[in-house]
């Protein structure tokens, strides 16, 4: 079902439109545009049917058609500078993906036909500038413009994801035996993983580490909180003695650890932030901190082992777990109080096979994949949660 969301820099998904896959990848031959006054259309025609998905995207204003086993047999023509609607249309292609970008010059919405065309496929998508209203809207508005608001109209709330590409810098990591390390292959990931987020309605992805830069663990974690991110993944490859390790982990915070975390904010909570949650412990009494901060991590743990479980059970699906059931450990980047927190050990970068998997990038957008469902999992659903460990 179509979802709209109306907060900067998030999209919207209107339509995934699945068809049978053809034998052969079809081709796009032709591209061209045909406009009304409050509205234009992009007609996309193919030697057969193609499987595509339309997706919309609020800020920046764009619009991008995904078409499956489909290649480029034509050259795209640019609409003049003067177009309405349509900015400068882009097309990327990626084994036998095609993707097309068009920038959009206002809002709009928009609807999709499909339809033969000689031995073809026609694929229109008609633009419909959203600012223009439609016939018998202005007696509409006439007669509700002193109707009262209507109540418990929420916006969809927008989860926040914030994903953390291990090391970075000066730190490099593990370092597999053919060279490679571990913070360009999590880098890689954490990007695959972002755009995955990006395209889905009602999620919104930050990225901790943009680029090859060192962090601190301590920064980390106040990016995600600046961020105020709902979920905090931090995405790492495994390294050990010898080179036969194998598989995949997924950690949340031990007890241990989180205990070491409480009294470092209790410690400090003259100059601690306030809690996301709008709770403050600068001016609390020592008791009524400690009973706060308590409530905090109790739900945060909870949630983290429900998101831990989402992730590992979809990771053991098409992967070899190194530990069958999600560890708890005390990594300092997964002791926010009160954001749920995760970490991924992708697998070991040490084993000779395992190091070239992480670096080849089908092999990586199946991981995020598995990742990405496992969060999806996470905020649909109460996940169940088998936590061991410390």
């Amino acid at each position: 079902m179509p979802r709209f969301v109306d907060r900067a820099g998030c999209f919207v998904l209107l339509m995934v439109l699945a068809a049978s896959v053809s034998a052969e990848p079809v081709r796009l031959t032709a591209l061209r545009a045909a406009d009304k006054a409050d509205r234009a259309r992009l007609v996309f025609e193919f030697t057969g049917k193609p499987e595509y998905r339309v997706i919309r995207w609020a800020e920046p204003k764009r619009l991008l058609v995904d078409i499956t086993d489909a290649k480029l047999g034509v050259s795209v023509k640019q609409p003049p500078a003067s177009h309405p609607f349509l900015g400068k249309i882009r097309t990327t292609s990626h084994k036998e993906r095609l993707r097309l970008s068009v920038d959009l010059k206002r809002p709009v919405s928009h609807r999709t036909f499909i339809s033969p065309a000689g031995k073809g496929v026609r694929l229109i998508v008609e633009l419909i500038d959203s600012e223009t209203p439609k016939a018998g809207a202005a007696t509409k508005t006439a007669k509700t413009a002193h109707a009262p608001a209507r109540r418990n109209s929420r916006k969809p709330k927008i989860r926040v994801i914030a994903i953390d590409a291990g090391h970075g810098g000066k730190d490099t990591g593990a370092i597999g035996p053919g060279g490679r390390r571990e913070k360009d292959v999590v880098l890689s990931m954490a990007r695959k993983l972002k755009d995955m987020i990006y395209a889905e309605p009602g999620m919104k992805p930050v990225m901790i580490r943009k680029d090859d830069r060192f962090l601190s663990l301590r920064e980390r974690l106040v990016k995600a909180r600046e961020a105020q991110a709902d979920l905090f993944i931090s995405l790492h490859a495994d390294a050990y003695v010898h080179g036969l390790a194998r598989g995949m982990s997924v950690f949340t915070l031990s007890q241990r650890g989180a205990s070491s975390e409480a009294a470092r904010w209790l410690a400090e909570r003259e100059n601690a932030a306030d809690l996301i949650g709008g709770v403050s412990l600068r001016d609390k009494n020592g008791t009524l901190a400690k009973v706060l901060l308590d409530l905090s991590q109790s739900a945060t743990a909870e949630a983290s082992a429900r998101a831990a479980s989402a992730v590992l059970w979809e990771l053991k699906k098409s992967f070899p777990m190194h530990h069958p059931e999600v560890q708890r450990a005390g990594f300092v980047v997964l002791k926010s109080p009160d954001i749920p927190s995760i970490l991924v050990e992708t697998g070991f970068i040490t084993n000779p096979e395992g190091e070239t998997k992480l670096a080849d990038a089908a092999h990586q957008t199946k991981i995020c994949r598995a990742i990405f469902y496992g969060i999806r999992q996470f905020f649909s659903a109460k996940a169940p949660t088998k936590v061991s460990g410390n």
